[in-house]
């Protein structure tokens, strides 16, 4: 993927690796807009330069008002990258849960499959493009206290592998970036393991800049989550991992 030229919007880019990745695709010299809920944060990025959008993904109609914006706009968008998501801890035992499920899912899943509709007609109208969808090291290997993110990249992952196949031939290539825990939006400090947010994005634009370009994105710190069934790791991991378990209230000890 050429970098220094293309027209990206961002989807869910107000803060964290969304924000970061903004960057440093501007940096490299393309056009970059970013889509968000955060006003503040969109204030703060157009100061910068950027294009700025208010959205909520879990919207249709704020979906498609992003899109028909954008690409009055941004006529030449090639890149749409759905970043949109919400970790939730949910405990299974209590009924309560469902709400923070239904809330992980509409966000995740549904988000990034809203967005992909309103931009698939333009991408394969214009013959070329790229859809970045995001997924998680979670989506291979799950963190149970948190079931339904688990579920929703794992699903994200499934729906991009179908995408991928269904725009075979359009021009429009399917890109799944999957993170591991990244040192932003207080991963540092449940997580002592997570990348610094400067390294993942420097590997991770290397990565998009390779020709060709990889259908999954994985930086060297998420091999062992997308690869744990594979090595025969997986059981070991998610027992591991199962620990966190003391995370939820009452769970203690």
């Amino acid at each position: 993927m050429d970098l220094s030229n293309r027209t990206v919007l961002v989807v869910g880019g107000t803060s964290g690796i969304g924000r970061e990745l903004a960057r440093r695709f501007a940096a490299a010299g393309s056009t970059v807009a970013v889509g968000g809920r955060n006003q503040e944060a969109l204030a703060k990025l157009a100061g910068e330069g950027f294009g700025t959008f208010r959205v909520d993904v879990t919207d249709d109609s704020s979906v498609a008002a992003l899109r028909d914006a954008v690409l009055d706009r941004f006529p030449q968008l090639d890149t749409v990258v759905t970043m949109s998501g919400v970790m939730l801890l949910e405990d299974l035992r209590d009924p309560a849960h469902f709400e923070a499920a239904r809330a992980t899912i509409d966000t995740n899943l549904l988000g990034t499959i809203r967005v992909v509709d309103a931009f698939t007609p333009h991408l394969v109208g214009r013959g070329a493009g790229t859809f970045v969808t995001v997924t998680s090291g979670i989506a291979f290997l799950p963190f149970p206290p948190m079931p339904s993110y688990a579920a929703s990249k794992a699903a994200v992952h499934a729906y991009s592998e179908a995408l991928r196949a269904q725009l075979d031939g359009t021009g429009v290539g399917v890109v799944e970036l999957v993170p591991p825990a990244v040192a932003t939006a207080g991963q540092e400090k449940v997580n002592p393991h997570a990348l610094p947010l400067d390294g993942f994005a420097t590997e991770v634009m290397e990565l998009l800049s390779a020709q060709p370009t990889p259908r999954e994105i994985l930086v060297k710190g998420v091999l062992g989550h997308r690869w744990a069934e594979r090595d025969g790791t997986y059981d070991d991991l998610v027992a591991q991992r199962s620990r966190a378990l003391t995370m939820l209230p009452g769970r203690e000890g």
